[in-house]
């Protein structure tokens, strides 16, 4: 077994996110998704290509990436407001 006080290995990926809320909870909100740097350079150079992702690109992207289409979705969306609030 393990030492009480052991780490546990996080995933080279990154921290996973909790589902949308516990069971039996009410109404909770999705806790922030923390992208690893690779994860970030292979978003932003895809951004760099298109800034606007069509359902093929994503799904492939999330494959890839071992994320889900929606969190690939919001992080365009929110990129796409960073570059209009920097322009």
């Amino acid at each position: 077994g393990r030492p009480s006080g052991a780490e546990q290995p996080v995933p080279e990926e990154g921290p996973e996110c909790p589902g949308p809320e516990e069971p039996g909870g009410r109404g909770g909100r999705r806790l922030r998704t923390a992208f690893s740097a690779e994860q970030i350079s292979t978003l932003e150079s895809s951004f760099q290509r298109h800034q606007y992702l069509g359902a093929a690109e994503r799904r492939q992207l999330a494959g890839k990436m071992r994320l889900s289409e929606v969190q690939i979705k919001t992080w365009f969306q929110n990129r796409r407001m960073k570059l209009k609030r920097q322009l």
